[in-house]
């Protein structure tokens, strides 16, 4: 049955066509959309003071009008309201533009609330565009002389409209059935939900605001366990083949190897080789910095299940990532008599319909491409292991698509360059057992990292030209706009003409970008490769995970606009050459919060600890990335939190050690599946 949450957004009292279209851009599209489009802060104006004890700072007073005035300024072309407000113990002046409109609905002697930022201006205290409301025995205030919620705004959509649209509504909040099992309320000591909606939009007090805080963050979190709990115990209910351990196989292995397993590479090998020995599914997430030797540590994997007559495939995100592990992998495994394909969505005819008639003749061999490895016409008779890079995880559909071709559920090995934290892994990450390949190989040097601004940018440009004057390459990396392919290709074709036209004019330019076909971005990365190109500009929705020695520098432009994880990994493509290698942070932002992530970024090479800062600061967000299906954005779950996170933890394995927990709330169920089915592919 359709609830009032269901409703389209024109429904809503003092929602017309115009007013719909800008909430649309604030993706409220819903009546429930805009009860859950929660405040990003709050201003305290709760304290209602006399004038004559206001100093300059956030004030609330009640008082009475007692002259207002409008004019338009021509100089300024602005609409100017003022007004003279008193409560028996001063005056004080308010000032208002282009809110003329105002004079009108405030006449004299009107009982006032008002709330504001009181500056001194002019050897004067005034404030200036307060907010201000008539007072009413039969309402309450919503803009004044209250906690204020300040929510996400877009043009034309102030948080006071917000507040106007979302205030009728709590009344109907109070009729939402109860989202968790009454006995998880009463035993972690939460508020309802539907006093948690009232609290978070309105909140009474400061100690109400965090009890609600508290029960959306319990929730968001509760249900990320539930279902990272529930995989776990279905893939320990599932079959994988056995892969019997070889020290033989091992040994051959490392032998055709041109260097020698680090004591943390060998570690993590372990782990997963001991793991493939039982039939019941691995299910586990290799972490490693960028350059850590991740890639090798699949190959042995791959190459112990190969020697039991089983096959591999590895997917990466990008087709210009599977060439390259196909490239080097294929040379490696040959040394050792193994079979290597590749199977890429845009291939010729010919080439795609030989490959698929050679998985299917159920030889051991290791095939390699991008989510086309899924699709419904290539079948893996004989699949033992699925690696996929650069991505944490396979969701159910793509873990039962794997088990409809295979007969068995394969062993699953997930590879990513950006560290989770260990909060992170308790929550969202329960399901998956993890190996951790710390610090990089021998051999590999710091790279010299600089945040560089507005007034270091020429000296910066001067620096490079001289490194491409010794031989050296560069990359240059653009901000991302959105998620668009367009918008992104656009930045880096302007970035592009502007290094050509200017700064680098008598150097040679390549672009890489989403637009391109598959052949194109081939060509220009084998330019690259081959030396061809001194600098190469690449959007960031393109996967960097390319490896040119030569190339020693990095640029960013718009540093700010990424995660530290995401700063880091891009930085990592460049110090895997013999010379001496740098990073560039360039940005004109002024955010405190900005530059401590930078800066941070300059001290430190660890990962792992990015990682941990990046999340202090930035919060989870969208923890599953940018491109994923389904909504996991965490608004107010503090993951950094792990006595929090122990207990809403406890709270969910108690829930699903009930007797038929999930049979008895279908909901709860429905929302488990929606969550589990989630994965990083599109």
């Amino acid at each position: 049955m359709t609830t009032w949450m269901d409703r389209p957004i024109g429904s809503a009292k003092g929602v017309g066509t115009e007013m719909e279209q800008k909430l649309a851009r604030l993706k409220i599209y819903t009546v429930g959309d805009l009860i859950t489009h929660f405040p990003r802060r709050y201003d305290d104006f709760s304290q209602i003071i006399p004038i004559r004890e206001m100093k300059p700072g956030n004030v609330t007073f009640r008082g009475s009008i007692e002259r207002v005035a409008s004019r338009y300024a021509r100089t300024r072309k602005l609409h100017i309201t003022e007004a003279i407000i008193s409560d028996g113990t001063g005056t004080i002046k308010a000032i208002w533009f282009n809110q003329q409109y105002l004079a009108k609905s405030l006449p004299m002697k009107t009982e006032v609330m008002v709330s504001g930022n009181l500056l001194f201006k002019n050897n004067d205290l005034a404030l200036q565009s307060p907010a201000i409301e008539a007072i009413s025995e039969s309402k309450d205030t919503k803009d004044t002389a209250r906690i204020v919620p300040i929510y996400p705004e877009t043009e034309g959509l102030s948080s006071k409209v917000i507040r106007g649209l979302i205030l009728p509504l709590l009344p109907l909040a109070a009729t939402l059935d109860e989202t968790l099992p009454q006995s998880v309320v009463n035993s972690a000591a939460l508020v309802s939900r539907a006093e948690a909606l009232r609290e978070i939009h309105f909140p009474t007090d400061m100690e109400t605001l965090a009890a609600a805080r508290n029960r959306l963050a319990f929730e968001e979190l509760w249900f990320l366990m539930l279902a990272s709990l529930t995989i776990k115990h279905e893939i320990m209910t599932e079959t994988a083949p056995a892969i019997e351990f070889q020290a033989s196989i091992a040994q051959a292995f490392t032998a055709v190897l041109p260097f020698d397993l680090t004591d943390s590479q060998r570690k993590a090998a372990w782990e997963i080789l001991m793991d493939l020995k039982h039939s019941r599914p691995m299910n586990r997430l290799l972490e490693g910095d960028v350059g850590s030797g991740k890639t090798v540590i699949s190959a042995l994997s791959a190459v112990m299940v190969m020697s039991a007559g089983y096959q591999v495939s590895l997917m990466a995100p990008t087709e210009l990532l599977a060439r390259q592990h196909y490239k080097n992998l294929s040379i490696l495994l040959e040394k050792l008599g193994y079979e290597t394909l590749l199977v890429l969505g845009k291939q010729t005819a010919s080439e795609r319909k030989a490959a698929l008639a050679r998985i299917e003749s159920a030889g051991p061999m290791l095939v390699i491409g991008t989510q086309a490895l899924i699709g419904d016409k290539v079948t893996f008779p004989k699949l033992g292991l699925a690696m996929i890079d650069e991505q944490h995880r396979f969701g159910v559909v793509q873990r039962q698509e794997l088990k409809a071709k295979a007969g068995l559920l394969p062993h699953l090995l997930s590879m990513t360059a950006t560290p989770i934290p260990r909060t992170l892994q308790l929550t969202v990450y329960g399901d998956l057992d993890i190996s951790v390949i710390e610090g990089l190989p021998p051999g590999r040097k710091p790279i010299k990292t600089k945040v560089v601004g507005a007034k270091e940018r020429a000296e910066t440009e001067k620096f490079i030209d001289a490194q491409i004057e010794e031989g050296r390459q560069v990359y240059v990396v653009c901000p991302l706009v959105e998620a668009s392919d367009v918008l992104d290709a656009k930045a880096a074709v302007i970035e592009a003409e502007h290094l050509a036209n200017g700064p680098f004019k008598h150097r040679r330019i390549g672009l890489i970008h989403g637009k391109l076909s598959s052949a194109e971005k081939q060509a220009v990365m084998e330019n690259f490769a081959l030396g061809q190109i001194d600098i190469l500009v690449a959007t960031s929705v393109i996967e960097v995970g390319i490896d040119v020695p030569n190339a020693a520098i990095m640029l960013i432009e718009g540093a700010e606009r990424f995660g530290l994880a995401a700063l880091h990994q891009i930085r990592g493509r460049v110090g895997r050459g013999e010379h001496a290698s740098f990073c560039f942070l360039v940005t004109d932002s002024k955010s405190t919060t900005a530059a401590e992530r930078l800066g941070a970024l300059e001290k430190s090479q660890d990962g792992f600890r990015l990682a941990q800062i990046d999340l202090e600061l930035r919060g989870p967000g969208q923890i599953y990335g940018r491109r994923q299906s389904g909504d996991l954005d965490l608004q107010f779950a503090d993951t950094t939190d792990s006595v929090f996170l122990a207990l809403v933890r406890n709270e969910a394995l108690n829930f699903l050690k009930m007797p038929d927990s999930l049979t008895k709330y279908p909901e709860i169920a429905a929302k488990i599946q929606s969550l589990k089915a989630v994965t990083s592919l599109d």
